[in-house]
C-alpha cells in the first residue's frame, strides 16, 4: 500500500459527482444514494435510519464493531421571508458565511425543481466611501428575478426552501480539487476509498466495519448522535476537515500550524481516546505516511464527540484533511493528503485486534 496508487479514474469520477449534487442539511438522501450505489460491491450490506444516514456494513454479524466515519451534509440556506416586492431574506442551515455571499449565484430547491437566483448586492458607486457597510445576515437577499412575493410564490419558492451554491468541482494546478462542500463529502468519498482496497486488497477483518456517513453534523453532530445508538460501536475512526492556517488572516497562535500538502491531521482532545490514536501514530510512522498534529480544547468540533461520548464511551479517535477556505465555495485540498488519509485509515484498521478495549488500566 505505501507506494501504491490509491485513487483511479473510477474513484475521481465518483469524487465529482458526489461533490456537485447538493446535500444540504436534512436534504441529504440523493447524495447518500450516490454514495451507496458507489459502495455497493465492497460491503455485504447496508442500514439506513429514519433521518438519512447510511452505512455500508462488512462482516455484519461479528459482535466486535468498529466504525469510520465521514458526514454527508453541506452548508445552506433556508429561505426566512419574502418582501412584497419579491426580495428574499435567509437564514443559516449550518455555519453559511454571509461575507461570501454577495453577487453569488444560487439554486433555490422546490418542488418544481431548481429556480436560479442571485445574492444581490448595492453597486459600489451607490456606496459611502466614508461608511462602508459590510455583508452580514440582516442586510444579503437573494433575487429570483420576481416582481413581487406572488411571483415568487408561483415560481413555487416559499418559506422554508433550502438554497445551495452551484458551485461545481475542479483540479487546480494538478492536484488541488476544489470544490464547495468538500467539506465532508470529502470524509465520505474518503470511507468510501477505504471499503473499496479492501475488498480489492481481498483483506479480511477480525471485526465488523461500519463505514458510516452521517447526516446533520453542521448543525450540531446530529445524524452521528442517533446513529451510534443503532450501531453501538467498540471503535470509531472520524474523518473531518480542519483549517489550512498558512494562508492570510489567520492567527497560528490561536489555531495551530496546520496545512495542505504536509498529511493527514491527528487529533489531540478529550474526546479522543489516547491509546487509539498512539496505535494512529504508531501505524503512520511505520508506513511512513506523513502527518501533522492538531490539539482541541474542550470538544473537536466534529463527530468524533458524538460517538465517544456514547454508550457509555466509545473509543473514538478523529483525522482530519486539511483544508483551505472553509465554509466557501472555494474550498481546497491536497490530492496527496487525501490519498494519505485514506492509507492511513486503512493500514490503521488491520491493525485493531478483535476485542481491543484500549483500556489503561492493562
Amino acid at each position: 500500500m505505501a507506494n501504491k496508487k490509491i485513487m483511479n479514474d473510477k474513484s475521481l469520477k465518483f469524487l465529482e459527482n458526489y461533490l456537485n449534487n447538493a446535500s444540504p442539511t436534512g436534504y441529504e438522501w440523493e447524495g447518500q444514494k450516490i454514495w451507496m450505489e458507489y459502495l455497493k460491491p465492497y460491503v455485504d450490506e447496508f442500514i439506513t435510519d429514519t433521518y438519512g444516514t447510511a452505512v455500508g456494513v462488512i462482516n455484519p454479524k461479528a459482535e466486535y464493531k468498529v466504525v469510520i466515519e465521514g458526514h454527508s451534509d453541506e452548508i445552506s440556506w433556508y429561505v426566512n421571508y419574502i418582501t412584497d416586492n419579491g426580495l428574499i431574506y435567509v437564514i443559516r442551515n449550518g455555519g453559511s458565511d454571509h461575507q461570501i455571499a454577495p453577487s453569488k449565484v444560487v439554486h433555490i430547491h422546490t418542488k418544481k425543481g431548481i429556480v436560479k437566483g442571485v445574492f444581490g448586492w448595492p453597486a459600489i458607486h451607490t456606496r459611502s466611501n466614508e461608511k462602508e457597510e459590510s455583508p452580514k445576515l440582516e442586510n444579503i437577499f437573494v433575487d429570483i428575478g420576481a416582481k413581487d412575493k406572488e411571483e415568487v410564490e408561483k415560481m413555487g419558492v416559499h418559506v422554508g426552501c433550502v438554497i445551495t451554491y452551484p458551485d461545481e468541482f475542479f483540479i487546480m494546478n494538478k492536484d488541488k480539487f476544489v470544490c464547495r462542500a468538500i467539506d465532508n463529502r470529502a470524509g465520505g468519498f474518503m470511507i468510501a476509498e477505504v471499503a473499496r482496497l479492501l475488498h480489492e486488497n481481498k483483506q479480511k477483518l477480525p471485526f465488523g466495519l461500519y463505514i458510516t456517513n452521517s447526516v446533520q453534523e453542521e448543525i450540531g453532530l446530529r445524524g452521528a448522535e442517533m446513529i451510534t445508538h443503532t450501531i453501538k460501536p467498540n471503535v470509531a475512526i472520524v474523518t473531518d476537515v480542519c483549517h489550512d492556517t498558512s494562508t492570510p488572516m489567520i492567527d497560528k497562535k490561536k489555531q495551530g500550524h496546520t496545512e495542505i500538502g504536509k498529511g493527514p491531521v491527528i487529533s489531540y482532545a478529550p474526546a479522543v481516546q489516547n491509546k487509539l490514536r498512539e496505535l494512529i501514530i504508531d501505524t503512520a510512522e511505520e508506513k511512513k505516511i506523513p502527518f501533522q498534529r492538531m490539539a482541541s480544547s474542550r470538544y473537536t468540533g466534529t463527530d468524533t464527540d458524538a460517538f465517544a461520548y456514547s454508550n457509555g464511551g466509545v473509543a473514538s479517535a478523529l483525522i482530519s484533511l486539511p483544508l483551505r477556505y472553509m465554509h466557501t465555495t472555494v474550498e481546497m485540498v491536497h490530492k496527496q493528503d487525501v490519498e494519505n488519509v485514506i492509507r492511513l485509515i486503512y493500514e490503521t484498521l488491520l491493525k485493531i485486534k478483535e476485542n481491543e478495549n484500549f483500556s489503561y488500566f492493562k
